[in-house]
């Protein structure tokens, strides 16, 4: 089977920090992939290298069947985390030099962009410098540089970073509507939900290498039911005496509770009930996050970067 983006034993190093070490991993055509970890992980240089803007020390990278090279950029639609608009052009120059530089005839490039705009709700920002944009704004520009050209193979590095709610939907809805079109998307985030909610396909990464990768549906139900969901009304302090769980997630009438060491279900059910009503006690595969807290160990993850 051939992969738009196979990456092989991939290693980087910068002086005696090992940035990414012996990464392997396939996305499939008309697949979202999703990069996860803390930042620092090596989500961002892994990136870099399949883009070819920096060599790897060990390793292949080939983007559909063909060793990165200046040639494979040209295949792809990259976002970079770090965003590069020119602050002194106005937006609708911008596009278009960009367009232009991807390959496009000036017509066409012209007729894409009105349309991206119009679908951002930002036709009116034509005539404005990027330099006048909120970091919003600078986003979806640069969101629309990046798929202006129809490429077949998409890289978005934290595409949400900066943007408000809306804004994220509206990039999601349109991220999915890529892959309903057969585009090939990788996507690094820390967001766990965002991840959930739209890949076929991950890469777990912590401190340079890959602790886990495959489908997302199967690896959630490999992990099983071991997490409880329960909604509560009363004294939360069952939480407390609780033995043998971990509490991911904890506020007033709500915990997100992970057994451990085969602690039936019904002993929670049964502590909550003497001290509260209960309102829903749900046993369900577990989250992105706590398989990721499972995985890797919750004393060797950042775990402020992971969870904010």
């Amino acid at each position: 089977m051939s992969f738009p983006i196979q990456v092989i034993r991939l290693s980087k190093s910068f002086g005696k920090t090992m940035a990414v070490e012996n990464v392997s991993f396939n996305v499939e055509k008309g697949k979202i992939f999703g990069l996860l970890g803390p930042n620092g992980a090596g989500k961002t240089t892994t990136i870099r290298m399949i883009n070819d803007i920096m060599p790897p020390d060990e390793g292949e990278i080939l983007i559909n069947g063909e060793k990165a090279s200046p040639k494979t950029q040209k295949w792809i639609g990259y976002m970079p985390e770090e965003r590069g608009l020119y602050k002194k052009m106005r937006v609708g120059e911008q596009l278009l030099y960009l367009a232009q530089l991807k390959g496009l005839k000036v017509a066409n490039a012209r007729e894409k962009i009105r349309y991206w705009l119009k679908r951002f709700s930002a036709y009116d920002w034509h005539s404005k410098f990027v330099g006048e944009l909120s970091k919003g704004m600078s986003q979806k520009i640069q969101f629309i540089a990046t798929i202006v050209h129809d490429p077949d193979i998409y890289i978005f590095d934290e595409p949400f970073s900066g943007l408000d709610p809306i804004n994220s939907e509206l990039l999601k809805e349109i991220i999915i509507e890529l892959r309903e079109k057969g585009k090939t998307i990788l996507f690094s985030t820390h967001r766990m939900e965002q991840v959930e909610q739209m890949c076929d396909d991950i890469c777990l990464f912590n401190n340079g290498k890959v602790v886990l990768t495959g489908n997302l549906r199967q690896l959630k139900k490999e992990f099983g039911k071991n997490t409880v969901l329960i909604e509560f009304e009363g004294d939360p302090g069952f939480l407390d005496e609780l033995t043998d769980v971990r509490i991911n997630n904890r506020s007033t009438n709500f915990a997100e509770i992970r057994i451990l060491n085969g602690l039936n279900h019904q002993q929670i059910l049964r502590k909550a009930l003497e001290k509260t009503e209960i309102h829903k006690f749900q046993l369900v595969e577990p989250s992105l996050n706590e398989i990721f807290i499972s995985t890797v160990g919750e004393d060797n993850i950042k775990q402020n970067e992971l969870l904010k």
